[in-house]
């Protein structure tokens, strides 16, 4: 008997028509051809308590000239379908934004729809037949042709990527940054820059980058500079441990000429008397590559120290790496490397899954809004007179101290994680190291029980405080229970890899952009193994107002400020000279252990019996578009939904037409609207139909018992025989327990309920085969919404 595409699944086409013609015109199935790729990990939604992954972007097939190097996309549909039917989808999946690749095609198992990104073909778009499908090479000279790339470049381009043993291989954004950066080499380029979200593998991209360079003889000697310790043993001790013996960290200001990859803190070479400057014992011509990890942070200024030793090795490639462009009048980071060759934001990171989300907690107290000014001739707690003036947010803690403020924002930081998990890691971002070491104190008599369990509860971890940075480590480890809160200054700002670390807490003045950025990117790791999958803002000094900044990238899915006797856990429902990170600020402590009044240069006033209260309170959520919605949940709902639907009619007409209910569910939640938070705001079980009518278009809502009942008051049942009763009669008392999704699937008859009326089959044999079973779930959801 002939084969009848048209009862084909997709599946079956791509196994029996599109594999097979790839094979035929050369395509090397186990290597250059992979099927169903989830090239995203689906965007993590947050509502109130409830935390769910959408759907993974996933690609029917993605071909490759050879590992590593994609060129095209295959969207695959059934016989039922036109040729053209996926294209459009394929075109998405292969925008410039997604997987920018230059060939898309959709096929029906007929013939292949192909679109022609670099228009080398003649026509963008054309059917060819399945054996005509390009091979692997005519696709790759196409691509070439359209790209001016010759032999030379070819061969750089070309190069093997590192196989890591363990499986590990770069991410589909990944991939995009590495390609554009060996075409731009392989091109004469020389100043590169890539521009990538915290917590996206900046050090493992650029890993790549320069294993294939090296490899292929192009770049034989790399210098990769940082400016801070761990940055660099975090890069040695992890991503580049592939390069063994061949890699040296420069220490103790010895040079050792005899390795070929060389990592160093800028300040390990250079300093401000020329002896200092080792890196001179190089010639300037010995390094072919220099990579600048975090290169917002001095080597963008003209006159910096970082620069000096840019401007020494000139000849070389220079690649700087950043998740915050520095772009103001005094620093530039484009001036000295030209546009970035790649960009991927905080706020693609987030849409894509790979990044987790965020709320925010805005607490607003009530001097910082009012300022405070002290009596006339009023001394501080040691004794030293207070300027006369109005205090400000500003001053607190960098000129004056109210230290019930202190005890005031641990106390509220203390009150969030006992309504949420008290042992979350925590980062308490403070104005500088003496404001740090106070908030560790209030921060300690909070947590009084906990502390006493361990010492290390809560510690500070900055620069001056050498037991605080020895348990630096055990504060990132995701495995290690302490330290869990954790008061800093300006060290853990950046090249800190807390995977778990599930609260940030502002109470620093930040009108940087680029410093805001980089505080954020403490939290946008996710971890699903230890249940972190997005994270708390708690926000004290205003610093996110920075989201309405037009060069803000990633926007929060909630924030919340709370009334003085609310709890702090949300309910279900460009920098200039004299900005913090321009600043050097010297910190000293009080003298004596706090006995007596401080003695630097820059006076701080003690004062320890001004009262400090919290005001205000705004929830606010992120919509699908970005833009900040001041409402409730159900108003938010409510609005969203009337936008996908005009009236209670257009919803009853598609709810009615609908062969999966489930399917208007998962429609919605990719707007952002998540019914089983909805209906823990009503407090009433009911139905996604009744939720939805009630919220959006004021209609008196039913529960799912009662809708049950009505059913079974109409004896819906009695034209079934026995046996298809009682399977009708559990479908009704699953509906009541879980809702209509739950039993539109065939596969409820694979549940314990169903196992004494038999086996799947059996079961529908007594409706008289799966046809039947299916009209007869379709008439009981009718049933169920008769009413409406």
């Amino acid at each position: 008997m002939p084969l009848n595409k048209k009862l084909l699944s997709e599946r079956d086409i791509c196994t029996k028509f599109i594999s097979p013609a790839l094979e035929r015109t050369g395509w090397d199935i186990q290597t250059q051809v992979r099927e169903e790729v989830s090239f995203t990990k689906g965007k993590v939604y947050v509502r109130g308590r409830l935390v769910k992954r959408g759907q993974p972007k996933r690609a029917d097939y993605i071909l490759y000239y050879k590992p590593g190097i994609p060129l095209a996309v295959i969207e695959a549909k059934d016989n039922n379908y036109p040729v053209g039917a996926g294209m459009q989808q394929a075109l998405d999946y292969a925008g410039r934004e997604n997987l920018d690749l230059p060939f898309v095609y959709s096929s029906n198992g007929d013939a292949f729809l192909e679109h022609d990104r670099t228009k080398t073909s003649g026509l963008i778009e054309r059917e060819i037949s399945l054996d005509a499908f390009p091979s692997p090479e005519q696709l790759w000279q196409r691509y070439r042709k359209a790209k001016g790339i010759d032999d030379t470049a070819n061969e750089i381009i070309t190069q093997d990527f590192y196989v890591d043993p363990t499986g590990k291989a770069p991410h589909y954004f990944q991939l995009k940054a590495i390609n554009r950066t060996m075409e731009a080499i392989a091109k004469g380029q020389n100043r590169i820059l890539l521009v990538m979200a915290t917590g996206t593998g900046k050090t493992y991209t650029a890993f790549q980058i320069i294993w294939r360079l090296w490899k292929a003889g192009i770049k034989k000697r790399i210098l990769f500079l940082a400016d801070r310790n761990i940055l660099v043993d975090q890069t040695r001790n992890n991503d580049f441990k592939p390069f063994g013996s061949a890699m040296t960290k420069i220490t103790s200001r010895k040079v050792d000429k005899a390795y070929e990859i060389y990592l160093s803190l800028y300040q390990a070479v250079s300093g401000t008397e020329e002896i200092d400057n080792i890196y001179k014992e190089f010639s300037r011509d010995f390094f072919d590559l220099v990579v600048i990890d975090e290169c917002h942070r001095g080597s963008a200024a003209e006159d910096s120290a970082w620069r000096e030793i840019l401007d020494y090795f000139n000849s070389a490639t220079h690649i700087g790496l950043t998740a915050t462009p520095k772009e103001t009048k005094y620093v530039s980071n484009i001036e000295y490397f030209g546009e970035p060759v790649f960009i991927y934001s905080l706020k693609q990171g987030i849409e894509d899954g790979f990044l987790a989300p965020y709320k925010v907690v805005r607490i607003d107290l009530d001097k910082d809004l009012q300022g405070w000014r002290p009596e006339q001739g009023m001394l501080d707690k040691y004794g030293l007179l207070i300027d006369d003036r109005v205090y400000n947010q500003k001053d607190f803690d960098r000129i004056l101290v109210l230290l019930k403020r202190t005890e005031l924002v641990a106390n509220r930081v203390t009150e969030f994680l006992k309504g949420t998990n008290r042992f979350d890691k925590t980062i308490v971002f403070c104005e500088d190291i003496e404001h740090a070491s106070r908030m560790r104190q209030a921060l300690v008599n909070e947590n009084a029980d906990l502390v006493s369990e361990n010492e290390k509860y809560v510690m500070k971890i900055t620069g001056d405080d050498s037991e605080g940075k020895a348990e630096l480590d055990n504060f990132i480890l995701p495995e290690s229970r302490y330290p869990v809160i954790a008061t800093t200054s300006k060290l853990m700002t950046t090249g800190v890899d807390a995977i778990t670390c599930k609260l940030i807490v502002i109470d620093q003045n930040i009108q940087s952009l680029s410093l805001f950025k980089q505080i954020i990117g403490r939290g946008t790791r996710i971890n699903e193994d230890f249940g972190k999958l997005f994270f708390t803002i708690m926000d004290f000094r205003k610093a996110t107002e920075l989201f309405a900044d037009p060069n803000f990238d990633g926007e929060p899915v909630q924030i919340y400020e709370p009334k003085p006797e609310d709890p702090p856990v949300p309910p279900d429902d460009t920098a200039k000279p004299g900005s913090d990170d321009e600043t050097i600020i010297v910190d000293v402590l009080p003298p004596n252990g706090g006995e007596g009044p401080p003695t630097q240069a820059r006076i701080k006033f003690y004062v320890d019996d001004v009262p400090v209260f919290v005001i205000n309170e705004r929830v606010q959520y992120y919509d699908k578009d970005g833009k900040l919605i001041t409402e409730s949940l159900k108003d938010f709902t409510r609005r969203s939904i009337r936008k996908e639907y005009a009236s209670l009619d257009a919803f009853l007409n598609v709810w009615s037409k609908a062969e999966r209910k489930k399917a208007i569910i998962e429609e919605l939640e990719k707007q952002g609207i998540f019914l089983e938070v909805l209906k823990e705001v009503v407090g009433k079980d009911l139905d996604a139909f009744d939720l939805i009518c009630h919220v959006a278009f004021d209609q008196p809502p039913l529960t799912r018992r009662e809708r049950a009942e009505n059913v079974r008051k109409r004896n819906y049942f009695t034209k079934y025989g026995e046996k298809a009763r009682t399977v009708l009669n559990e479908l009704l008392n699953k509906y009541s327990d879980e809702g209509i999704e739950h039993i539109e699937e065939i596969n409820v008859l694979k549940l314990p309920g169903f196992g004494k009326f038999g086996t799947p089959i059996e079961i529908l044999e007594s409706f008289g085969g799966k046809e039947k079973y299916l009209e007869a779930l379709n008439e009981l959801e009718t049933a169920l919404y008769k009413a409406a």
